[in-house]
Order: structure tokens, then sequence, then C-alpha cells
């Protein structure tokens, strides 16, 4: 049992024909339950609950004070590596694209650390293109145990590894896991991975649990909104979320909700998803899962960011940059996309202060 057989379930499922019986009334009747099942979360996303999104917008601000208080947790991704073997439509870092790639030595990590760790955050998030050979596992270890002496905790957002890859990492200091699965649809998803190791779908499916066995303390997982219907997408997403709840409860999930962005070889969205698609997305994902974290970053503008933190969200980026280094090490070519808010640590901290939340550089601490 992996969660591709709870995928196959909805082999030929009508979606539109699911939607098209949805009345606001039918929103307002699930609203009144303590609990969504899999058929009231899909009534959430349908085209009629965007007339109840106020009454959505009021239970889900209520049950984040319930579950999460007021704290944000902060971090900030590091770029390790941009060297990249697959060729996907959607990203900057695509081998087919005509750019300067770097992978930082151990020094380089370290003076990217001490430049991070000046702004008091604990929490980070390390990325790399997809691949192997210019960033092995033995390599992103070697950069873990120099980050440890500067945070509390490291994630990693990099290609889906084995079980026991996981375990190595886990034992260097990694104690999160981010790995976006992109689209759940089979079809978009093998014409949007021309070609690499990451056009093997299945394997990335089943990575964040591999994940979950091999001891990760969290887990962060998400579809890149705009390469298909992003209902359906989010859809899967949450099933995807509750699946992994359901059976490693002792695994924090949660869930990020990246749009398209401009980058190097520019790819506009198949499906564009507007702000109000964004926040119905947010508002059905925190009823039909209260406990979920719902992570926000740097790709949305910074007064939709600040518009958006009483609907649910609960971990933030902050001060991110998506090149090579970008912190200490200046210079260091294009970066995987363009980020839209721009402001640094310090500047978010002030905004989430002014809002009566609690800014959180550090919740948690390795044993």
């Amino acid at each position: 049992m992996s969660f591709a057989n709870v995928c196959s379930q909805f082999k030929g499922f009508d979606f539109d024909g699911f939607f098209n019986r949805i009345q606001p009334d039918d929103i307002i009747k699930v609203l009144g339950k303590p609990g969504l099942d899999r058929t009231d979360f899909l009534v959430m996303l349908s085209p009629a609950a965007e007339g109840v999104l106020e009454e959505m917008a009021q239970k889900a601000h209520r049950l984040t004070l319930q579950h999460f208080g007021r704290a944000m947790v902060l971090y900030t991704p590091l770029y390790l590596s941009n060297y990249c073997v697959n060729v996907c439509s959607y990203c900057g870092f695509n081998a087919r694209n005509r750019m300067y790639r770097k992978t930082l030595t151990l020094d380089e990590v370290e003076a990217e650390a001490r430049a991070i760790a000046s702004t008091g955050l604990k929490h980070i998030l390390v990325l790399t293109g997809e691949s192997r050979r210019h960033v092995p596992v033995s390599y992103i270890a070697g950069c873990v145990r120099v980050l440890r002496r500067y945070f509390a905790s490291i994630g990693i957002e990099v290609y889906p590894m084995e079980e026991e890859e996981y375990r190595v990492l886990i034992q260097a200091g990694v104690d999160s896991l981010t790995i976006y699965q992109e689209t759940y649809d089979e079809e978009v998803y093998d014409r949007v991975h021309v070609k690499g190791p990451k056009k093997h779908y299945r394997y990335r499916l089943e990575a964040p649990e591999r994940g979950c066995r091999a001891g990760m303390r969290a887990v962060n997982i998400g579809a890149l909104l705009g390469l298909n219907d992003w209902r359906r997408d989010a859809f899967f997403t949450g099933l995807h979320a509750a699946y992994l709840q359901d059976r490693y409860p002792e695994v924090e999930l949660s869930v990020s909700v990246p749009r398209l962005r401009p980058h190097l070889g520019n790819f506009p969205p198949l499906y564009p998803v507007l702000d109000k698609n964004l926040v119905q997305i947010l508002l059905a994902l925190r009823l039909f899962i209260p406990r979920l974290g719902l992570t926000l970053s740097t790709r949305e503008r910074a007064e939709l960011r600040d518009r958006l933190i009483p609907l649910g969200i609960t971990r933030m980026s902050a001060g991110s940059c998506t090149k090579v280094g970008g912190y200490a090490i200046q210079d260091t070519g294009h970066g995987q996309f363009d980020i839209a808010d721009t402001r640094n640590v310090a500047e978010i901290r002030e905004a989430l202060l002014g809002r009566g939340y609690d800014p959180v550089f550090k919740d948690w601490h390795p044993f």
C-alpha cells in the first residue's frame, strides 16, 4: 500500500460533474460539521465555495488559533548547488538552460551559515538541483555537519532518495524533508518533465513516505500550482497529507502552496492561479486537516503574504535568496526563480509583530 493506491481510486472520477452539482448551501452544511471527510474537502475546493470564502476564513482562523496560536515559524532557504540533469519545462535550473553552474565548497557553506545565523534564524532549508554526480549524498551530509553548528533545525529539499540515504542524512543532522510532487496528474507530469530521473512519477510520489519511514521529524509536501488544474492538485495534495498523517502520526506534516514564478527560460502557467484561488486552497486545507502546518514562501508578494497570515499560515520563509549562496557569496548567477517578497528577516519580524503574531526563530532543538 502506498499513496499511489489512493490516487488510483480516483482514476476516471468526474471532477467537473461533481463540482457542477455543488451549491452554496452545500458549503454551509459542510462548514457546520466538526470534521471533514474527502468528499467534504472536495466540496470546499468547488467553484461554489468561492462565494462562501468569508465564512470559510472565519472558521479556518479559529481552527488555526486553537491549534497553533499566533506563532509563526521563520526559516530561510540555502541553495548549495544549481547543477541539474533534469529537463523540466517550468524550472530555472533546467539542464538545457545556459547559465552559470556552481556547487558551494564547505568553506563557502560555512560563510553562508554565518551570514544567515547573524539574522537570528535557527531554521534553514537546504536546496540543490538534481545531480547526484555534482551533489552526492556524502556531500549533502558534509554540508549538514557544517550547518548544524549554526542551526537548530535543518531541512532538505533535494532529489528523491532511498530510505537508507535519508537515514544517513538524519544521522548527519537533518530533521525535515520537503519534496513537491509538482503535479499529481501523471499525464501532465510526464509532459512537463521532458528528460531525466525526475520523470519517474511514482518514485517521487513515494519519497515523502520513505522519509517518514527513515525517521524524519517533519515532512512538507505540495504541488507547484499552475502546472495543472489547481482544484485537482490541491485535492490530491490534501489527500496525500492526510494519508501520511494517518500512517505516521509521529511526523509533523505540512503543506506548501507554491505558485509558478518567472525564471530563466520563462514558462507561463498552464493553469493560472489567482489570489482568490490561493486563498480557497489554504482555507480548504485548514478545514480538512486542522493540525496541518501550512507554509508560505517568498514566491508571494509582501502585501499578499501579510493578508494571508490569519487564514492558516504557520510557517514563512524570510530574507530568501534562490541563487547558489547569495547571503555571503555574491554574483552567483541566476536563481531558480524570482522571489516576490524581498523583505529581510527584520522587516518580516516587524510585520508579524505589528499584526499581533509571534515570529518564532526556533521551535525545536535536536536531542
